[in-house]
């Protein structure tokens, strides 16, 4: 039901089910239980989407260091958690925090599923552009090419992922340094995928 609310919009909702689910598992159910990291997964993804970043974060946390023991490092449930704190921490302007988890990811995504997964190249995206925002724009640029050009190839040119990494790569050429300006760069706020 808070899936519902949470689809329709009605985040508040949402949120009060999914804390009265998750006060109910963690009377009767061990933390390392699956339903009581996804309580709290689902739960933190409700507190980023309300903009309670801090809340959403302490919550991704506690989630990832569980996953990371129980599941360990190369569990998709794990990665993905790495990725939805990754998000937090850039929506927080924690850049050098978000780096370091997309960058843990994207080598154990190379290495599980391959450099042209989809879940790879969406890794490759998120990470070109938190490094954009800290004004590493010639890795940045590379890596978004290498993101849009691997979409397109996997996806299709006309995939609303590859049109995302397209859209960002244009911005960032032309804005990066050695270019002539014609577009805003991407905003603190660029959309990870």
């Amino acid at each position: 039901l808070a899936s519902t609310f949470s689809m329709q919009g009605d985040l508040p909702g949402a949120r009060v089910l999914q804390e009265k689910v998750l006060e109910v598992r963690r009377r009767v159910l061990d933390e390392e239980h699956p339903g009581m990291l996804a309580s709290m997964y689902n739960l933190a993804l409700t507190l980023k989407d309300q903009g309670d970043l801090p809340g959403a974060r302490v919550l991704q946390e506690k989630v990832l260091e569980i996953r990371r023991r129980v599941q360990g490092e190369e569990h998709p449930d794990t990665l993905a958690s790495m990725n939805n704190l990754a998000i937090t921490l850039c929506k927080q302007s924690d850049f050098p925090g978000a780096r370091a988890l997309q960058e843990k990811a994207l080598v154990i995504l190379r290495r599980v599923l391959g450099k042209e997964h989809p879940y790879t190249l969406t890794s490759m995206n998120n990470l070109a552009l938190t490094l954009w925002q800290m004004n590493e724009y010639l890795p940045a640029l590379q890596l978004m090419q290498s993101a849009a050009e691997g979409r397109a190839r996997v996806l299709g040119p006309d995939h609303p992922d590859t049109l995302s990494s397209k859209g960002h790569l244009e911005q960032m050429q032309a804005t990066h340094p050695h270019h002539q300006p014609t577009q805003p760069p991407p905003t603190k706020g660029a959309s990870h995928d």
